[in-house]
């Protein structure tokens, strides 16, 4: 099966369709910074690849795409309670999460700030520009690319169908609700691919040299 990228920005269901990936039978990772998490995983969301899709879309020919929408409201509540508790590591220069974190935040979220994070307009703009980048860089390649929305109830259908799966499923079970960001800690699962290597992760991955 070729790659595939759950490239939908944080808080818009990763957790819940990286759950669905493993029900599947396909190899997952939730994040991922080592090039062993690159080789092994099938299926990959999150950080860096809502940052880097472009650049993975060049280094894995026939690679899958898939955009996790979310209706604007309830995702600036939650984001802004994210990256709230996000930003000191993020905007320190002495540590910190990981570059690939940084990079990928600090990319997507130009201007990061806690006053700009307390507005609404802001983030808006966040969520627009990327939503809006992914489209105009997929706009002719339907076949390559999938936008849904998990709240509505036909996107688990539409995933299956575009991906050529069959479940017994037909819903995605709905994770990291109100606030809580560890559901992916707690799952065990053989086909869980780890995002580091016991903590550590390579600061160089497969495809950095394209970005």
């Amino acid at each position: 099966m070729s790659k595939i990228f759950i490239i939908g920005l944080p808080r818009t269901g990763t957790t819940s369709v990286c759950h669905a990936f493993l029900e599947f039978g396909i190899a997952t990772a939730h994040t991922a910074y080592t090039s062993y998490c690159f080789e092994n995983a099938t299926a990959i969301a999150d950080t860096p690849v809502f940052n880097d899709y472009r650049a993975l879309d060049s280094h894995y020919p026939g690679a899958k795409f898939i955009y996790l929408a979310r209706e604007k409201t309830p995702w600036i509540a939650s984001i802004r309670q994210l990256l709230l508790r996000m930003h000191t590591n993020l905007t320190r220069p002495d540590g910190g999460f990981n570059i690939h974190i940084k990079r990928c935040y600090l990319t997507t979220f130009t201007d990061l700030s806690i006053d700009n994070i307390n507005q609404d307009d802001y983030l808006a703009k966040c969520y627009n520009t990327h939503l809006a980048n992914a489209r105009e860089y997929f706009k002719h390649r339907s076949n390559d690319y999938l936008e849904i929305d998990i709240a509505k109830p036909q996107s688990f259908a539409l995933l299956t169908a575009f991906l050529g799966i069959k479940s017994e499923r037909t819903d995605f079970e709905k994770m990291n609700i109100g606030g809580k960001v560890t559901a992916w800690n707690d799952i065990k699962h053989p086909l869980k691919i780890d995002s580091t290597a016991k903590g550590r992760i390579d600061k160089h991955l497969p495809y950095t040299s394209q970005l």
